[in-house]
């Protein structure tokens, strides 16, 4: 199973979306890689929210690249709030529920 994941990163008020089929393995990832990369500038990283999305890479990736596309903050944001339901082209994600640092 492939996973939609969202990162927040407190210090620098910044979001990050990614895809992966172990989105707790990517967390450690983001925050340990010794390579200079957009999310090795803003750490440290938490989980904000994580999603089920497709036993497809393809899938995942199509979606990961609609939500980077819209450029919207408000849209990570709304994401994040356990109430929000996905609707429309991104009706496929479903909540994993995960424990917050």
């Amino acid at each position: 199973m492939y996973f939609i994941y969202i990162l927040y990163s407190a210090i620098h008020d910044k979001y990050y979306v990614g895809y992966s089929n172990d989105p707790h393995r990517r967390l450690v990832e983001h925050n340990t890689t010794t390579n200079i990369t957009f999310t090795s500038k803003y750490r440290p990283w938490r989980l904000a929210a994580i999603f089920s999305c497709s036993e497809i890479e393809s899938d995942a990736i199509r979606i990961e690249k609609f939500i980077k596309r819209q450029k919207s903050r408000k849209l990570l944001e709304k994401l994040c709030e356990t109430d929000f339901v996905p609707d429309g082209r991104l009706a496929q994600l479903v909540r994993v529920p995960h424990m917050r640092d």
